[in-house]
């Protein structure tokens, strides 16, 4: 090729001198005419020349392009037919146009598929592969990579796909998931007050019974368990045998049941799990923020922390009551503190005030005034449910403000402090904008710790087995030190809230709450003022019986769902559900009803029935004993389905 360029670029030096001649002739004016004309058709003859050389040139050049071309491609071809990686051409419908002796091998077991489908051969779906990104998929217990790349040649798109093996890739990835250390932390729930009095003989029987429960619990595991103090455990097992642990619903809950003491009490455990920790220090953490949330539900039940969220399991007993006030006088002193360094004080709590709500936020605004503070009972009147309660304390003379959410979001400044009472769900407070807006909160609630809790409080005081927040209200405000005591009309409105709660000292009532009832009563509460605020109209009373006469039982559960429209139905379902439990069978019970955006449910049960738990699984919350939830967008039969799904479900679990 070197020498054929070579007679070309001689041709060309011919032809430019040939083309000198003649001009430097002309310039001199000395040469015959019949010279030029020979001159220049030596030039026309060597520059026809030097063209076909030209194009002689080009065309011996592709026909070597095309011979190294091909002798590439059949040495890549012989080279992607030696691969250890099956691969395949395919057109963009599938067909499969080449494929190397692997994937022969492999997938067709020899058999030749040109001309055949990739989906009839190997069930894989071209249009499904995108270039950007590779899928999954297994064959004969084999599982791969694929990976597709497309090009066009001749118009006509071709698709190239190999199958990269990944089995053992998987396989370790999975090994490396589960043999992950995951941290566990027991405690045993008031393990103080369940020993108190008991005798040494009988603390040494407890503590070789809980051991022997949990080395039967860690038996098969694998695992270590230490105990650290007298009612804390701490334990490190694979993550294979914590999901074997949760399969089971953690079993260890109900064996600890048995335990006995005095025949009367039975220990019950609080159990935290930190899993997928990128660290061990992390695993534990997440086993801290685990067991915090367990004891905030109200103790006997395991909570487990990933990465993805929260577990729960267990749950069924009731909160057990602390007996010490020590506490309690603390967090007492501490809020004073913060009331006396604020500038003014907003109290609030959930949407759709209740009694217990408003009641208790209106009890801890009398004890503010007499601090010498502003405070405002931030509350939306339009929707609130004890509207009555608002009347009278507006027409006492010495009764705390009433401020709207818009109004209070206007005034608050760097140095307010707001209360939240008888909640601590970011989600369905009075005001969320509020709630942001304030620099210092303190949070007062006794319902069952929910994931969507208020994280930045200042004081966060949760007490799961108290009856109500106005139980806790009366508990701090004994511990102030004020020069005189709240005004019967507070007094009123914090029992009303207990009794709301309670059902009329019924349901979830410790020794705590009738010293709070006693000191109430105390202090100028008036117990026919306090039940003149649960009066209904004869229409009210009317459409609740409504609502009973329509119930249905589905098992131990009675079921009430009625189009009811009025202003009044969420108090008219709190109370038919209250009602329907005194149904002879009745465990619990679910009011249905309708609102502006969708489907409420209120439900109630007696205790044995954690329906906290259920109205989670609804996007809910609430107590052990009374929940609700709000489902947008859907019809009252939708509602009602879901709700039978998930107690058909727990009733199996069971």
């Amino acid at each position: 090729m070197k020498r054929k360029y070579g007679v070309m670029i001689t041709t060309w030096i011919l032809w430019f001198i040939s083309v000198l001649v003649p001009l430097f002739c002309v310039v001199l004016q000395r040469v015959p005419q019949r010279f030029l004309i020979i001159q220049f058709l030596v030039i026309l003859l060597l520059g026809i020349l030097l063209c076909v050389q030209w194009i002689w040139l080009r065309r011996a050049e592709r026909v070597q392009n095309t011979a190294v071309r091909g002798e590439i491609e059949g040495a890549g071809m012989a080279a992607l037919q030696s691969m250890t990686v099956p691969m395949i051409l395919a057109e963009r419908d599938g067909k499969i146009l080449w494929n190397n002796e692997i994937f022969q091998n492999r997938f067709v077991s020899g058999r030749s598929v040109l001309g055949r489908s990739v989906q009839d051969v190997i069930h894989l779906n071209l249009a499904a592969l995108d270039q950007n990104r590779d899928l999954l998929m297994e064959h004969n217990g084999l599982s791969y990579r694929v990976h597709a790349v497309s090009s066009v040649q001749n118009q006509q798109e071709i698709i190239a796909v190999q199958f990269l093996e990944i089995t053992d890739i998987l396989r370790l990835q999975h090994e490396q998931t589960n043999s992950r250390p995951c941290v566990m932390l027991l405690v045993i729930d008031s393990y103080d007050d369940l020993l108190q009095y008991a005798r040494e003989s009988e603390k040494a029987q407890v503590s070789a019974e809980v051991e022997r429960v949990l080395e039967n619990f860690m038996q098969g595991t694998e695992g270590i368990i230490r105990k650290v103090e007298n009612d804390l455990f701490y334990a490190v097992m694979e993550s294979r045998y914590l999901h074997e642990i949760m399969n089971n619903r953690f079993h260890v809950l109900d064996e600890a049941r048995q335990i006995r003491v005095n025949d009367r009490m039975h220990i019950t455990f609080s159990i935290g799990v930190g899993d997928g920790g990128s660290t061990l220090a992390e695993s534990e953490k997440f086993a801290r923020q685990s067991l915090d949330m367990a004891l905030g539900r109200g103790g006997d039940q395991a909570a487990v922390k990933t990465e993805n969220g929260f577990c729960f399991f267990g749950g069924a007993s009731k909160g057990i009551e602390k007996k010490s006030k020590t506490k309690i006088r603390s967090i007492a002193l501490a809020m004073q503190e913060l009331i006396e360094n604020s500038d003014q004080v907003f109290l609030m709590g959930h949407r759709f005030g209740d009694l217990d709500s408003v009641g208790s936020a209106c009890g801890l605004a009398g004890a503010v005034r007499l601090m010498q503070k502003p405070a405002y009972v931030v509350v939306n009147q339009q929707s609130c449910l004890a509207t009555q309660l608002i009347d009278r304390m507006q027409q006492c003379p010495d009764g705390p403000k009433f401020m709207e959410p818009v109004d209070a979001l206007a005034q608050v400044t760097d140095n307010s402090l707001l209360i939240v009472v008888d909640t601590h769900n970011k989600d369905i407070l009075e005001s969320v904008d509020l709630y942001h807006a304030a620099r210092y909160v303190i949070v007062i609630d006794h319902h069952r710790k929910n994931v969507n809790f208020i994280e930045n409080a200042v004081i966060f005081h949760h007490e799961p087995y108290a009856s109500s927040a106005s139980e806790m209200v009366t508990e701090i405000i004994q511990y102030f030190r004020l020069d005189t005591e709240v005004s019967s009309a507070y007094a009123d409105a914090l029992l009303a809230g207990i009794m709301l709660d309670t059902k009329n000292f019924v349901m979830r009532t410790g020794v705590r709450t009738f010293e709070a009832a006693a000191y109430l009563r105390k202090i100028g509460a008036d117990t026919v003022q306090v039940k003149s605020l649960f009066s209904n109209t004869i229409s009210m009373y009317s459409m609740r019986a409504q609502i009973v006469a329509h119930a249905e039982l589905y098992r131990n559960n009675a079921i009430s769902a009625v189009k009811l429209q009025d202003k009044n139905a969420r108090v008219l379902a709190a109370q038919a559900a209250d009602e329907l439990l005194s149904i002879q069978g009745v465990e619990a019970s679910f009011v249905l009803y309708l609102e502006e955006t969708g489907v409420g449910i209120s439900a109630r049960s007696m205790g044995n029935v954690n329906v906290q738990v259920i109205m989670e699984q609804l996007g809910g919350g609430g107590h052990q004993t009374m929940a609700a939830t709000q489902l947008k967008g859907c019809t009252i039969q939708e509602a009602k389905e879901q709700l039978l799904l998930i107690l058909e479900a727990q009733e199996n679990e069971t």
